[in-house]
Parts: structure tokens; sequence; C-alpha cells
């Protein structure tokens, strides 16, 4: 038995996996935007801007003067990339730019992030700056703020 090692190389790569399995890149519950019926009422009276990579569309929703947290969805078709794997991966890079923005988002909106193909070659540093350009553009967050997050 080897005294100070307890875990063999393997071992230890195996709990790496795990723990990076468990704990995946997620939206609280709170943000989420995910029943269809809503997807359709941002798709349909909405605020659209655009960028390179992706179109934001935003509708403002105010449930009796209560501030409630604003809530994101994310919508990637098969046109942007045949592979659900790089669709799947494009939706958690946009989601972890999301989270940084997060606390600088306004409350009371429903917020629909829509991939294009162009996509497919961005990466997370290249959404953040197009989702703050956006989100900006749109008044979801205070247009003076650009920049602060790179």
């Amino acid at each position: 038995m080897a005294i100070g090692n307890r875990y063999s190389p393997n071992s230890v790569l195996v709990i790496v996996l795990l723990v990076t399995w468990v704990c995946p890149v997620a939206l609280p519950k709170l943000h989420r935007l995910n029943r269809p019926k809503e997807f359709a009422a941002v798709y349909r009276q909405g605020q659209r801007a655009s960028a390179a990579a992706l179109s934001v569309i935003v509708l403002p929703v105010s449930p009796e003067g209560v501030s409630v947290p604003s809530r994101f969805g994310i919508s990637v078709s098969q046109k942007v990339h045949k592979r659900a794997v790089v669709r799947n991966r494009l939706k958690r890079q946009v989601r972890s730019a999301i989270q940084s923005l997060i606390p600088k988002v306004k409350s009371n909106l429903w917020i629909v992030i829509v991939l294009r193909p162009s996509a497919v070659r961005c990466d997370y540093w290249q959404f953040l700056r197009q989702l703050e350009h956006t989100f900006a553009e749109l008044e979801v967050i205070d247009g003076h703020t650009r920049g602060c997050v790179l």
C-alpha cells in the first residue's frame, strides 16, 4: 500500500467527471422561460434587436406592480447545426453568458435569445459581448455599464 496517495490517477479523474456532470451550468428555475405559450407571447409581442450570431426578443411583463426576476429562454433551430451535441454546447455557452449578466438585467422581462447559424463559430466571450450589446440596445441593462463584464 502506498503511503500518502489514497487515490489512483484514474479514480481522481472519475471523481472530477462526476462532479462536473452533477453540477451543470443551468439557469436557476426562477430565471427560466419554459412554456410554449410564453415563448409564443414573446415572439408575437416582443421588441427585437440583432447581432451577428444571435437575435434577442424582449417582452415587458408587469404582474400587478410586483417586481419579479426576468426570465430567459434560448432557441436553437436545427438550421443552426444538424447535430444536437453542437446545439446543446451553444446553449450552454449562452446560458453561462446570461448568468454573468443577470445581476445587471432589469426585472419584469421575458427574454428569448435566438441563435443564428453563424453562432457555431462563436465562443463564450463573443456571446457575452453580443448579448451585452443587444441588451443595452433594448434597454434591458443600463447602457452605461457596457464593457464592465469584459
